[in-house]
C-alpha cells in the first residue's frame, strides 16, 4: 500500500472550506483533554490527486490511518490481530463450500455521523463506487474478485465472487470497503479535498495550510454503533515535516505520542537513554522495503542484471549502516512472521555473493560495469531513505560490476514517474492491507498491479494466485505461496531488502499505547486514554 502538488492557486480554492470548518487547534497539547499523536506522513492534494481522503483513491498507510478512524467497514482486524471480525456487520460468512458467495448482515440501527440511516444499499453503493471509479492509484484491485453485489432488504448484502477468495473477509476490513453515503459522495467522481464523512468511531475536521493537511481533529461520533470501544472523546493527528521536529514536540509535551516515523537515531537514543516521562514501545511490524524494476527498461530488461543485483546486495551491511535495530534482512516479498514465508532469495543467491553476480552477468554476455540509476523518494518513508540509497550505491559499486548512481525526488513527482515507467529501478515500501501472504504477492504480480509493472508470469496470474485463494485454512495455501516466492526470486521483478520493526514513543499517563498501532501499521486512536503510567 502506498501516495501524492497542484498549483497553489488551485489548491487554495479547493481546500479553504476545510480550514474554515476546523478553526484553531494550536492550543492542543499535554495540558488539554485532546490526545495528540504526531506523524511524519504527508497529506497533500495535487493536480493528479485532488482527493487524498476519498476511499476510491486513498491507498497509502497515512491516509488509510485517517479513514480507519472515520469510515466503518463490515469487518475489522481485532485488537490482538488474527482473522477479521464483524464491525458494521453483525454477522459475515461464506454461504457456499466453494468460497464464492459471502453474506453480511448489518448491525441494527446503524446510522452515518449525521444521523441518516445506513443500510445494505449504502454498502452496495460504496463497493460499486470504488470499482466503477477504478482510479489507477486507488485500491480497486482489492475488490477485483467481486462479480456482483446483491442486497436483501435493508440489512443484508451478498457478495457474489468471480472465483474462490478465502481472503475476501480481510479485504472487507480495509478502507477500500469503507462505507459512504450516496448523499455525500458521487458514484462516478472522486470527492476532492480533505473532508470525509462516514459512520466510524470519530468525525474529523481538517486544518489545511496551502495544499497540505496539517492537523486532523477527531471527535467521538455519538451515533457510532460498532465493535470498537473508545477510550477517549477526542484525539488529534498532527503532521510534522520531519522526525526531529516531531521528537522535540514529544519531549516538550506539545504532543503525547508519536507513531510514524521515528528515525533510526531516535529509536537508538530512546532505547538507550529516554528522556524523563517518555517511553519507547516496540511492536510487531510487517512493513517491507524493496527495489522494483521496469522490466521493459533497457538497463534491467535482461533478467541476468536483476539477478546479479540480487546476488550482490548486502542486506545486513545496509541495515547495520542505516537502520540498526529498526529493521531486519528480508529474502522474500513475504515477511518472516507471515504464514507461508520462504527465504527464496537467500536460497538462490545467498548473501552478498559477488562471484555469483559476476558469473550471472558473464553467462548472459553483459558488459560490466552495468550503468544504472536507482531512484528513490526523499520525503515519503522517513529520514533514512537517502542514506540507504547512498549505502546501496557504495556497496554495489565496490563490486566493480556496477556503475550505480542514485536520484531522489519528492513523492509528488516520484510516484507518477514510477507509474509511467520512467524509472528502470526504484525504491518503494509496502505496508500491507491485511496480514496474509496473498497481500505481499498479488499486489505486485497480478494484472493491474500496484507497481504498474510490465512483468507478467502466466503461471502466477492464472494458476497460483487463484489456487492460493481457495484455502480458508491459510496454512493449506502454503505450496502455492512458496512457489510464487521462488518464481519472484528467479525472475526478480522486485528485489526485497528489509522488513521493518515498529516503534512508538509516548509520554507517561497515556494508556493503550501498546494497542494503538497493530502489526499492519493501522493507527487505532480509540485505544488511547489517560491514566496512571505503569
Amino acid at each position: 500500500m502506498n501516495r501524492k502538488t497542484m498549483a497553489l492557486t488551485a489548491a487554495a480554492g479547493l481546500l479553504t472550506p476545510a480550514l474554515t470548518a476546523c478553526g484553531s487547534t494550536s492550543g492542543a497539547g499535554a495540558g488539554s483533554g485532546t490526545i495528540v499523536v504526531g506523524t511524519t506522513d504527508r497529506f497533500e492534494a495535487a493536480d493528479y490527486a485532488p482527493a487524498p481522503l476519498d476511499p476510491a483513491y486513498a491507498y497509502d498507510a497515512g491516509t488509510w490511518n485517517i479513514l480507519r478512524q472515520t469510515l466503518q467497514t463490515l469487518m475489522h482486524t481485532p485488537r490482538g490481530g488474527g482473522q477479521p471480525v464483524p464491525e458494521a456487520a453483525h454477522d459475515c460468512r461464506f454461504t457456499d463450500t466453494g468460497n464464492e458467495s459471502y453474506r453480511c448482515v448489518l448491525r441494527p440501527g446503524l446510522t452515518f455521523a449525521d444521523g441518516s440511516p445506513l443500510t445494505a444499499q449504502d454498502v452496495k453503493f460504496s463497493i460499486e463506487r470504488v470499482r466503477a471509479i477504478k482510479d489507477e492509484n486507488g485500491p480497486s484491485s482489492l475488490l477485483s474478485t467481486i462479480d456482483t453485489v446483491e442486497t436483501k432488504g435493508a440489512d443484508t448484502v451478498v457478495f457474489h465472487l468471480k472465483t474462490a477468495d478465502a481472503t475476501f473477509p480481510y479485504k472487507l476490513s480495509t478502507p477500500a470497503a469503507g462505507i459512504v453515503s450516496a448523499k455525500k459522495y458521487d458514484a462516478k467522481k472522486l470527492r476532492e479535498g480533505f473532508t470525509v464523512d462516514g459512520s466510524g468511531p470519530y468525525t474529523m475536521k481538517a486544518e489545511v495550510k496551502g495544499n497540505r493537511l496539517v492537523r486532523a481533529v477527531f471527535s467521538k461520533n455519538p451515533h457510532y454503533k460498532g465493535d470498537l470501544k473508545l477510550q477517549n472523546d477526542k484525539a488529534e493527528l498532527r503532521a510534522f515535516d520531519d522526525s526531529d521536529a516531531m521528537g522535540k514536540a514529544l519531549e516538550s509535551g506539545t504532543i503525547h505520542m508519536v507513531s510514524r516515523t521515528l528515525s533510526p537515531a531516535q529509536i537508538t537514543e530512546l532505547s538507550n537513554k529516554p528522556p524523563k516521562g517518555i517511553k519507547l514501545v516496540p511492536m510487531p511490524g510487517l512493513e517491507i522495503r524493496y527495489l522494483g524494476f521496469n522490466t521493459d527498461a533497457p538497463g534491467v530488461k535482461d533478467k541476468a542484471v536483476r539477478q546479479a543485483l540480487a546476488a550482490a546486495v548486502d542486506r545486513n551491511a545496509l541495515i547495520a549502516k542505516v537502520y540498526g535495530k529498526s529493521a531486519q534482512p528480508l529474502y522474500s516479498l513475504v515477511p518472516t512472521t507471515v504464514t507461508g514465508h520462504v527465504n527464496s532469495f537467500f536460497n538462490k543467491y545467498g548473501e552478498a555473493n559477488t562471484a555469483k553476480a559476476a558469473d550471472l552477468l558473464k553467462a548472459a554476455g553483459i558488459k560490466t560495469p552495468v550503468k544504472l540509476t536507482l531512484n528513490y523518494t526523499n520525503d515519503h518513508y522517513g529520514d533514512g531513505t537517502a542514506a540507504e540509497f547512498e549505502a546501496l550505491k557504495t556497496q554495489l559499486n565496490s563490486t566493480q560490476l556496477f556503475d550505480i548512481t542514485v536520484q531522489g525526488a519528492d513523492w509528488a513527482a516520484f510516484r507518477p514517474a514510477q507509474k509511467k515507467g520512467d524509472y528502470a529501478a526504484y525504491g518503494l515500501g509496502w505496508f500491507p492491507d491485511y496480514a496474509d501472504a496473498d497481500n505481499f504477492l498479488a499486489p505486485f504480480l497480478e494484472q493491474d498491479n500496484f507497481l504498474g509493472t510490465p512483468y507478467a508470469n502466466p503461471t502466477v496470474r492464472t494458476k497460483l494466485i487463484p489456487e492460493s485463494r481457495r484455502a480458508v485454512d491459510r496454512g493449506l495455501a502454503g505450496p502455492a505461496i512458496a512457489e510464487m516466492q521462488d518464481i519472484v526470486a528467479e525472475d526478480v521483478p522486485v528485489l526485497p531488502l528489509w522488513q521493518g520493526k515498529q516503534y512508538v514513543a509516548a509520554r507517561d499517563g497515556i494508556t493503550g499505547v501498546e494497542w494503538s498501532v497493530n502489526a499492519i501499521s493501522d493507527l487505532q486512536l480509540w485505544e488511547l486514554g489517560r491514566g496512571v503510567s505503569g
